[in-house]
């Protein structure tokens, strides 16, 4: 028999799983160490325990004890397993950028959750940094576990990731790819393989409006690097004590927009339903793509699961707000055919009126409307059944014979989804313009659009 005592146990030893279609034209092989099979769902479960278990052994940490941490939302995660399996209680301090389901999945785990402000500096009292510090002086019997300052952090990757990417590829790794944030995965991973063979190459993957990038490559902590972006899960606006930028080889920083189209194109081409940081992760390995070479094997490190950004990278709506998602919408069909008004009939019309209609602009569709309201439609398919049965119904008002009236969508719904909407017995779908008038998209509209 064999069993795991607790859900701790089922921390690390994730798969490394080779990827494919994304990376056909490279000349190397490319493997993604896929650390969202952890129990919390990132790789971040592996130093929130190590954490924990330290703060045990030096006695900061003490029965009945609350956790407080400064956190994106993976490390509260894990942190929050090991207090439930530990009997700890947690205190979350986050920002408002951080997706709902974070922070939500936190509650769910029984942490109390606090959201701060993201755009003020670190030292600000409204941060979530100070914010946390100050916590952990006033609530009696709690540790500040600070993931960007204790180096158990680091340490954790150290003696547990690093060891794993080694056996994994039998020593043969050439390349490492890691976003980093508070340096803890890619200093502590890097130590461990640079000390089995230092020729190994260490790529960091930073964000534009993180002053990383511009620490490693000058020393010098420039604030005017910093700015808002809207990534989650790495870079940085300070630099934490976990670095050591000795084992760092190369920064490569990567835009809010490619991040997020890659994570979302991992999960199509992949099946690997990532978070947002696996997609600038790949994004800043394909800009790199030109230093590799046949021989050589890389690997990525995916931190996190897609469920954590179903409200944000996975959701076109929100993708598009941001001119993050290339789609055609209602609005493209509109915009791109010739200007006409839209052709409609009242309930009071006659049958014979609106065939007249069908007839002379050459359309199939047609909105029953009353006081500027979709109340019914009528399709020539419909209408040529019916007076084929009873030739004098086209002497009555449309009323009698009208169907379902057409749904009505956002005018910047994208064409796959007014795919999904039209179908055999719903030839068409509607929506008002930013002016309040209505327009139809028909699914000739639809196959004429995404044959272009």
């Amino acid at each position: 028999m064999a069993w795991k005592k607790n859900i701790l146990e089922t921390i690390g030893n994730t798969p490394m799983i080779q990827l494919n279609k994304v990376v056909k034209d490279f000349p190397c092989t490319v493997l993604a160490k896929v650390d969202y099979f952890n129990p919390g769902n990132s790789i971040k479960d592996r130093m929130a325990l190590k954490m924990v278990e330290d703060a045990e052994a030096d006695g900061r940490l003490k029965p009945g004890g609350t956790i407080v941490e400064g956190t994106s939302g993976n490390t509260g995660m894990g942190l929050a397993l090991a207090a439930c399996v530990k009997g700890y209680k947690c205190i979350f301090v986050t920002t408002d950028k951080q997706s709902k389901e974070k922070a939500d999945i936190l509650k769910a785990v029984g942490a109390e959750v606090i959201v701060c402000p993201t755009n003020v500096m670190p030292e600000d009292p409204r941060s979530y940094y100070s914010v946390a510090k100050r916590l952990a002086t006033e609530i009696p019997n709690s540790v500040y576990m600070n993931q960007y300052d204790n180096l158990s952090n680091r340490q954790a990757h150290y003696e547990s990731t690093g060891p794993e990417i080694w056996e994994q590829t039998e020593g043969k790794i050439t390349h490492l790819v890691c976003t980093a944030g508070t340096g803890g995965t890619i200093v502590g991973t890097a130590k461990y393989l640079k000390e089995k063979n230092p020729n190994i190459q260490i790529w960091a993957i930073d964000v534009y409006g993180s002053l990383l990038t511009k620490y490693f490559r000058t020393g010098e902590v420039d604030m005017n690097e910093v700015h808002p972006y809207i990534s989650e899960g790495f870079g940085e606006d300070f630099v934490p004590k976990n670095y050591d930028m000795s084992v760092i080889d190369h920064f490569e920083q990567v835009t809010d927009k490619d991040g997020a189209v890659q994570a979302r194109r991992l999960a199509r081409e992949e099946g690997l339903f990532c978070g947002y940081s696996a997609g600038s992760c790949f994004q800043g390995l394909l800009q790199l793509k030109d230093r590799l070479k046949k021989d050589d094997l890389v690997v990525c490190i995916f931190h996190d699961h897609g469920s954590r950004y179903v409200g944000k990278v996975y959701n076109d709506q929100w993708m598009m707000e941001r001119g993050f998602l290339d789609v055609k919408t209602f609005k493209d069909i509109v915009s791109g055919r010739s200007r006409q008004r839209l052709i409609t009939v009242h309930p009071t019309d006659t049958v014979a009126a609106a065939v007249a209609l069908m007839q002379q602009y050459d359309i199939e569709n047609i909105p029953v409307m009353e006081n500027d309201r979709n109340i019914g439609s009528l399709s020539e398919q419909g209408l040529f059944n019916k007076i084929f049965s009873d030739p004098d119904l086209k002497n009555q008002s449309v009323e009698f014979v009208m169907e379902h009236p057409y749904p009505e969508v956002s005018y910047d719904t994208p064409v796959e989804r007014l795919s999904s909407l039209i179908t055999r017995e719903n030839g068409a779908v509607l929506s008002k313009d930013e002016a309040g008038s209505y327009h139809i998209v028909t699914k000739y509209d639809v196959i004429n659009s995404l044959a272009k």
